[in-house]
């Protein structure tokens, strides 16, 4: 787990290289045990390296093997490279180091572009071919490695965040009325290949890019699952799919217990977090430790899931930390929170994350978290009613239940200078919608929350959060063979007993049925959830800051009718929307665009 950077150019010049250092150190957070810079032609690349796999200097970035003509930088953790090497020097190959960076290496050395293939893990790959004068540009199937791209004439600059681009300097900081849309359409979600930023895109997920020396570049998508049902599970029983999904989900979880050092897991108590724990235990990994994290309440609201946390920590034998901290810790936290993001996140539980993430980092390198079982196993409420509808009426369903503002309302938001012309956010999910390859609405909607917006919510937030500490956090449930399997599971088998009933079925020889069978909860952070207190005033001033006024980003008469609190009902019901506001303008002035 690291950050990668670098600069190609295209016009004869050689690549900034105090450029790229600065991209490089930018990074220093994910990767604080190491760094480096090679330049290598008309390309130079850079690394910063957190010591997980091979802690030897040997497995050091950027890895060069001058007898194969390759240099390459990487982000990210190949679960499979141990069984890799061993096809790899059956092949004729030999190593010099022991981890899985010299794997990606040799597996390009041995099968070109489709290497990609070859590779189970969460990776963004910046690899030189020395021999053929290109660079190859790879990021993993779901997206949970993150590769940020910034070009311009004769120039490419790519890092593993857009803040270390910007540190690099000459980026066209206009925002993108397109990605605006999306990002208050969609919970703050821009998807790939877009950023809030017109002059900072980002690789898509499952994209490998090759890009020749005189700046000439293709993409192609090297996987996607089909969502229709396979002939070959026809005679599969409900039964079978439990069992199917449970020894999937088995492999997931052991495959990310490879590392050189010990890996906890971030405990929600949730049905997905407390499976991991299990599974875990199952595995034979004893005193595992777990982490929970804990909020003051407000009106009732519950700030924690204690209770269902310590079940399972008990149940387990875990070595279980609880950290409780109180509103007084959210302020700073939001301001260290934004700094940290690699694009504005809406989502109150970023900085739940955060401030989680600089706690585990004190006990452990590596944990792995529940993110993505929701869009893989139909867990939101929205899914349970599209099993009952048509595909020709599935955006509306899905416009109805997932879009914060329609188009028209945007109207009311976005100030003259930034407004989209067109209902830019509909005619991205109307084509996603319709592709084939999925045969009923549910299997639509699920291939868009899977490969379109969780890469761009829950993956890239505890990928930021977690990083801006030094942690690894792995994601059993967006392992690509369990995600595949799900993608051909019938849909009624997914929406059954309220959302996630195969998993829960998989849950009943595992955890207490208090855990399975409670209300869905989310990450409780009641004073930001209702954007009150100091959180409220950091927004309000965020939004009247004198950039916040230059930008013109929001009309001055919803920001106002938004900070009126006529009522307290309203103000529950617009808080989120505040928060959406106020933290676009947090990120931009906190990383200097003015």
């Amino acid at each position: 787990m690291c950050g990668i950077s670098g600069e190609a150019r295209f016009d004869g010049s050689r690549p900034d290289t105090a450029a790229v250092e600065r991209m490089t150190g930018a990074m220093r957070s994910r990767g604080p045990d190491g760094e480096g810079l090679r330049p290598a032609g008309w390309v130079t690349v850079g690394h910063r390296r957190l010591t997980v796999i091979d802690l030897s200097d040997a497995a050091a970035q950027p890895m060069t093997r001058e007898d194969l003509g390759l240099t390459l930088v990487f982000n990210g953790c190949v679960y499979n490279y141990p069984e890799l090497r061993e096809e790899l020097i059956s092949a004729g190959h030999t190593f010099r180091s022991t981890g899985d960076t010299e794997v990606i290496l040799v597996a390009y050395a041995q099968w070109g572009e489709r290497f990609v293939e070859h590779l189970v893990g969460m990776f963004a790959v910046a690899l030189v071919d020395h021999r053929r004068d290109r660079l190859v540009l790879a990021r993993d199937r779901l997206g949970i490695k993150p590769l940020y791209l910034a070009e311009s004439p004769g120039r490419l600059r790519f890092a593993s965040t857009l803040p270390a681009l910007l540190r690099a300097g000459e980026v066209d900081t206009d925002i993108d009325p397109v990605a605006l849309h999306h990002y208050l359409s969609w919970h703050s979600i821009v998807p790939a290949p877009r950023t809030v930023l017109r002059g900072v895109r980002k690789l898509p997920p499952a994209t490998l890019r090759i890009v020749e020396a005189d700046g000439r570049s293709r993409e192609r998508v090297y996987w996607q699952p089909d969502y229709v049902r396979d002939p070959a599970h026809a005679g599969l029983t409900a039964e079978d799919w439990t069992a199917a999904v449970g020894d999937a989900l088995r492999t997931a979880v052991r495959r990310r217990l490879v590392a050189d050092v010990p890996v906890g897991v971030l405990l929600s108590g949730g049905l997905d977090s407390s499976m991991i724990v299990a599974l875990l235990a199952e595995a034979g990994q004893h005193h595992l430790q777990t982490f929970s994290i804990g909020f003051s309440g407000r009106d009732g609201e519950a700030g924690d899931e204690f209770h269902y946390s310590d079940l399972v920590a008990a149940a387990f034998d875990t070595d279980h930390h609880r950290i409780r901290l109180g509103d007084e810790d959210l302020v700073p936290a939001v301001r260290r929170a934004v700094t940290a993001m690699t694009e504005p996140m809406g989502s109150h539980d970023v900085v739940a994350f955060h401030l989680l993430s600089e706690q585990v980092a004190r006990h452990v390198k590596v944990a792995q978290s529940g993110q993505g079982a929701d869009e893989v196993f139909a867990g939101y409420g929205y899914h349970q009613p599209l099993v009952d509808v048509a595909r020709d009426a599935v955006a509306d369903a899905f416009a109805e239940a997932f879009f914060d503002r329609t188009h028209d309302e945007l109207a009311r938001v976005v100030g003259p200078a930034h407004a989209c012309p067109r209902d830019a956010s509909r005619e991205v999910l109307a084509a996603h919608l319709a592709a084939p390859g999925a045969e009923t609405a549910l299997d639509a909607v699920l291939r868009l929350d899977t490969h379109l917006m969780l890469p761009d919510d829950p993956v890239k937030r505890v990928d930021s959060m977690s990083m801006a500490w030094g942690l690894e956090v792995r994601t059993p449930f967006l392992d690509q063979d369990l995600v595949t399997l799900a993608a051909t599971c019938p849909p009624e088998h997914k929406t059954a007993q309220g959302g996630k009933g195969v998993l829960k079925e998989v849950a009943r020889s595992l955890l207490p049925a208090e855990v399975i069978d409670r209300p869905k909860g989310y990450f409780p952070v009641p004073a930001l959830r209702n954007v009150d207190g100091p959180v409220r005033a950091l927004v309000a001033e965020a939004l009247a800051a004198p950039a916040a006024r230059r930008r013109g980003l929001f009309r001055p008469e919803y920001v106002a009718e938004l900070l009126a609190e006529p009522d307290r009902a309203q103000a529950a019901a617009g808080s989120n929307k505040l928060w959406q506001l106020g933290l676009l303008e947090l990120w931009l002035q906190a990383h200097g665009i003015d």
